[in-house]
């Protein structure tokens, strides 16, 4: 096996993150809606450099309609819009432009209907819940709101005929963005029609303009009036994926993938991901071409896509394909200007119910590449003995919310962990523009992207070994850490009952890390039958968690000598599907592939369901339902009861909510994505 930094110093030595930069200002060009003209532009663009850059690709065509389903995903109609403006016209005194869609396409919410006239403006709080309407007429009225778009155009629009909406919110990210930032830029927000909805326009103000139009409003000397025109339309079309393909000797293949779309400018998210991976597919042709590195053994795939959606049609498409895929990589807004967006460069993990090798690879592979010498934003200690980033970096849990949520599904089988940054200040508005993206960021985004599908296309029997024991030296880590947590959280303990808490806490966390960790080294047989080996370094995890076991037993027993306590067996059980329901004990059955968008399908249910579906949501914090959720449909194996898989989900996410999943599972029972047995 060739020393890792061999394959490393000519990749990162001929990736360009200028050429890269300029890359994200010509992609921040154009108006990449899902499925529309302007995507179809920029996906035209990527295909042309990849081909001149002398790989094999194609732009692959999905229907865009109302009736076309991708497993569990419903596709949906393109969009174009000609131009749009809205104008307050009364009072008079404060008349003026408030949008113009040609100045700034993220002023319209995306995916608007045609209309052209005028309409009186009516105040809403955030327009989510009945009372909101309250004593208020709003039909034939446009209505200017904060809340959730969708909910309400259906209360609004729906179901009060009310004929658009101008929305004036600005999502908090804190720390970098907090109430009250940002008051001249527009945050990105957008329709998704189904079938049988009708469709609306809507504007997107100013968290300035709407404090005037509120006041206006708020005073009631005279009515609030605007003129709208929208030249929108939208019709039966296609949305399109572009793939390239660096050929292997195998039939086997490595993915990386990356969304293309988002509306003008979008630079960081995402054309900074569509183009590092552009630079990254170059530097590998050219390197292979040159002979400056081997053709690799595995077939390496690049796709860019339409966020999610061209991900499911593409995968859905392919099923016969799947188990060829040994691993994937998802490259999601990674080109910040940390200094300006006050973002991290993060290595965000496959979800635990996808155990495998990739991050723990990954990982690896960023620290060999902080220790090249040539590296800008690497700088030696004072006394040159150490090397260390002058960037935030961090390695994070799953959270979801890109393309590898769809890879990562044990149905689908590709765990792909992501690389990214976040937070970032200017996410999903007006102002994330070009200039708040930099050349060493996307260099170093491509360098890794480019090394890690090598590294896997390439990777034989000894690579296999080599990665086996990295991987059990990191989780001999994590077993470590562990138990320093239990015996820290001990010497705060002051009963037996306590005490012995800490160390069955401590015996349930190992013993899921070990599980996990088992599953991950068991994927290698994925790059080499290499059983033997797997079989031993399995062994010697088990062993080593067992070792940290028996080292914070002791530190207890020694705290409990110290108190003068005997430690008394804490008795500790999860919760009984009696206390937490008796609908625990049922087992959910999966019949679709994929994760399941249930935001989008909850229209097909009646309208108690969605309400209480939303009451239960709403009570909990946002990122909880997402991710809890979607692990939980991963762990559902015709198995586990519903109490069995709130454990799983606890130990990722430190959170038990039986309730809540039970509820899920049920609502995608109706929908008929899994069957309660």
């Amino acid at each position: 096996m060739k020393d890792l930094r061999a394959d490393l110093q000519p990749i990162w030595q001929t990736v360009s993150g200028e050429a890269a930069w300029q890359a994200v200002a010509d992609l921040s060009r154009f108006h990449r809606i899902q499925a529309s003209p302007g995507y179809r532009r920029a996906a035209g663009y990527i295909h042309r450099r990849l081909v001149r850059a002398g790989l094999e690709s194609e732009i692959l065509a999905y229907p865009a309609d109302e009736r076309t389903r991708f497993w569990a995903w419903s596709s949906f109609q393109e969009w174009d819009c000609a131009g749009a403006t809205l104008r307050l016209v009364a009072p008079e005194k404060d008349a003026g432009l408030l949008a113009d869609f040609r100045a700034c396409p993220t002023s319209l919410i995306q995916r608007s209907h045609a209309f052209e006239g005028e309409a009186k403006v009516v105040l809403l709080e955030d327009g989510e819940e009945e009372e909101d309407y309250a004593g208020k007429d709003v039909a034939g009225k446009i209505v200017l709101t904060r809340g959730n778009v969708q909910r309400v155009w259906e209360l609004a629009v729906a179901e009060r005929a009310a004929v658009g909406i101008l929305f004036d919110g600005m999502r908090t990210v804190p720390p970098v963005r907090v109430e009250g930032d940002l008051a001249d830029a527009r945050q990105y927000t957008s329709f998704w029609w189904q079938a049988g909805d009708t469709p609306c326009f809507g504007f997107v103000l100013t968290p300035r303009q709407g404090r005037h139009l509120r006041r206006l409003l708020e005073r009631g000397e005279e009515p609030v009036q605007v003129h709208a025109w929208v030249d929108g339309q939208l019709y039966d079309g296609q949305m399109e994926v572009v793939s390239a393909t660096i050929p292997g000797e195998i039939d086997e293949e490595v993915l990386v993938v990356t969304h293309l779309c988002h509306p003008q400018p979008s630079a960081n998210d995402n054309a900074s991901g569509a183009a590092a991976l552009l630079e990254a597919a170059r530097t590998l042709q050219a390197l292979i071409h040159d002979g400056k590195l081997s053709p690799p053994r595995r077939t390496i795939r690049f796709l860019w896509v339409p966020e999610i959606n061209g991900t499911v049609a593409y995968l859905a498409g392919r099923e016969e394909t799947l188990g060829r895929i040994v691993s994937g990589l998802n490259l999601d807004m990674v080109g910040e200007d940390q200094d300006q967006t006050g973002s991290s460069w993060l290595i965000e993990r496959p979800p635990d119910p996808a155990a495998s090798f990739a991050s723990d690879l990954l990982v690896r592979l960023r620290q060999e590449m902080i220790g090249l010498e040539d590296m800008a934003d690497v700088s030696p200690g004072h006394t040159g003995a150490a090397r260390y980033p002058l960037f935030r970096q961090a390695e994070v849990p799953f959270s979801g919310g890109s393309d590898h949520l769809i890879l990562s599904d044990p149905t689908v089988g590709v765990p792909t962990p992501m690389i990214g940054q976040w937070p970032d200040r200017f996410y999903h508005t007006s102002a994330d523009t070009p200039d708040r993206t930099d050349p060493q960021s996307l260099a170093r985004a491509g360098t890794l992207a480019a090394a890690y599908v090598y590294w896997l296309a390439a990777a034989a029997a000894e690579e296999a070994t080599w990665l086996g024991y990295q991987m059990v030296a990191r989780f001999k880590g994590q077993a470590v850490e562990a138990a320093q947590g239990a015996v820290t959280r001990a010497v705060t303990e002051e009963t037996g009952e306590g005490l012995a808490e800490q160390v069955e806490a401590l015996d349930r966390r190992l013993a899921y890390l070990l599980a996990r960790h088992k599953e991950a080294l068991a994927h290698l047989d994925r790059l080499a039958p290499t059983q033997c080996m797997i079989d031993e370094l399995q062994a010697e995890a088990k062993e080593s968690a067992r070792r940290e076991l028996h080292w914070a037993k002791d530190a207890v027993d020694l705290r409990a000598t110290q108190l003068g306590l005997k430690l008394v067996p804490s008795g500790f059980t999860q919760k009984t599907p009696a206390e937490e329901g008796a609908a625990g004990q049922q087992i959910p059955i999966r019949n679709v592939q994929g994760p399941v968008p249930l935001g989008d399908q909850l229209r097909r249910l009646d309208k108690e369901d969605r309400e209480n579906w939303r009451k239960l949501v709403k009570e909990r914090e946002a990122w909880r339902v997402g991710t809890m959720t979607f692990l939980a449909l991963c762990w559902a194996d015709g198995h586990r009861s519903v109490h069995d898989i709130a454990g799983l989900v606890e130990m990722e996410v430190g959170v038990r909510d039986v309730e809540l999943l039970q509820r899920y599972f049920e609502l995608l029972e109706k929908l008929g994505h899994v069957e309660l047995a």
